[in-house]
């Protein structure tokens, strides 16, 4: 069932994303799709579909467009820091989160990353350390939300306080 899921998201993709619809890319999108599938659909769903999936598919599916939005803003300022060089403060962080399953993390350091001015350096037993551009940038990242976010779409019990988050020297 877990391969017929990913091979449907798959070949969905292809079909909107290649815009030929000739017979050689549609068989060359299934043949492709399946391949896939067969040999990683683990990675995707690494647990068997369940009642829950398509909530979380809903839910992932509306964070991408805020997750777009930061990316938007974190753009904005790194602009804002390469005119103003002064306000430029590299600084690592160390950010303990309550994401328990794997998904859920390699989405957050993902998320962290693709944001300019962050990138996750490691993800270890759920603490990530991240490089920080400022400090705008930082507190963005001890705030939480983008953590509460994600817990929200994995349907994982979402922290009560903001995550601990600790400079490095």
């Amino acid at each position: 069932m877990r391969r017929l899921v990913v091979f449907a998201i798959l070949f969905a993709f292809w079909l909107v994303f290649s815009g030929h619809f000739d017979a050689l890319h549609l068989s060359l999108g299934l043949i492709c799709a399946a391949l896939v599938a067969v040999t990683s659909s683990d990675l995707l769903f690494p647990e068997s579909p369940s009642a829950r999936t398509p909530l979380k598919i809903w839910r992932y599916a509306c964070y991408l467009p805020w997750l777009l939005y930061q990316v938007v803003l974190a753009n904005l300022h790194v602009v804002y820091l390469v005119v103003f060089p002064h306000k430029i403060r590299p600084q690592i962080v160390r950010i303990k989160t309550g994401l328990t399953s794997d998904l859920a993390l390699v989405t957050l350091a993902n998320s962290i990353t693709v944001t300019p001015g962050t990138i996750t350096m490691d993800v270890d037993d759920g603490e990530l350390c991240v490089h920080a551009l400022s400090d705008k940038a930082a507190a963005a990242l001890r705030s939480g939300d983008m953590e509460r976010r994600v817990a929200h779409v994995f349907l994982e019990s979402e922290p009560v306080d903001p995550p601990s988050a600790s400079p490095s020297h």
